[in-house]
């Protein structure tokens, strides 16, 4: 399935990475809370909470975070920005990113893709080939049925339902994202890392030689603590 990858490589990179996680998580709720220290009244510190639950994060971890956010407790100020390039093989990735220092964030990202042979490029050079889609993924499991997800999703809104081989990924309209995130959740649906992302409107396919580059230029990327996300329109699934 490529660019999004299967409910289990999510789990299990979850897994290896929990606790770079808390801090990725944590950033996105501080920014978040800036708006508003309150989730009923600020869906966006919602969504961040929700992400940093789905990993266990300790409440103790994610009030510290919000009162940063808000004020409360002394704290770093996070910006957020992003990166596009092209990885090895012409893959196009786009890099989030929140930082407290700009220059570091451009020199890491910029190192990144030097290393393994990408090119960081200028802003707006691969966004072209990407659109933003509410993405929210639900595993395949006994307990699901498929004819009640696909009603309930499309009732409330959902563009799509794409079946994949361990999972369902339901997609929506930006907009409509946060209606169906939580009429699926009031109907009992357990989601895995759900969110508005970039999705590919066209794929690449690099050779062979590139493969372990790219996986290994994405996962340099991905342990730095300023970057949230990284997204590509490789067609295969680096995941495996």
């Amino acid at each position: 399935m490529g660019r999004h990858g299967t409910i289990a490589g999510r789990k299990a990179a979850q897994d290896a990475k929990r606790s770079q996680l808390f801090t990725k998580y944590a950033r996105a709720i501080t920014v978040a809370a800036r708006s508003g220290g309150d989730p009923e009244y600020n869906i966006n510190l919602k969504h961040a909470i929700d992400k940093a639950k789905s990993i266990n994060m300790p409440n103790e971890n994610i009030k510290r975070a919000i009162q940063k956010g808000t004020g409360e407790l002394a704290g770093e100020s996070y910006e957020p920005g992003s990166f596009e390039g092209y990885g090895p093989g012409g893959v196009a990735v786009i890099v989030e990113v929140l930082t407290d220092n700009r220059n570091r964030t451009t020199s890491n990202v910029k190192h990144a893709f030097d290393k393994y042979n990408g090119n960081l490029g200028v802003p707006g050079c691969v966004t072209y080939m990407f659109e933003r889609k509410g993405i929210i993924p639900i595993e395949k499991t006994d307990e699901v049925d498929e004819d009640s997800l696909f009603e309930t999703a499309l009732e409330h809104g959902a563009e799509d339902v794409i079946i994949h081989d361990d999972s369902y990924e339901v997609q929506t309209e930006p907009q409509n994202f946060n209606d169906v995130e939580e009429a699926l959740k009031k109907s009992g649906y357990v989601l895995v890392e759900s969110g508005v992302e970039y999705v590919p409107t066209m794929e690449t396919t690099p050779g062979e030689e590139h493969i372990e580059d790219l996986k290994k230029m994405i996962e340099m990327l991905e342990n730095d603590d300023d970057v949230q996300k990284v997204y590509h329109n490789c067609a295969i699934d680096l995941t495996e």
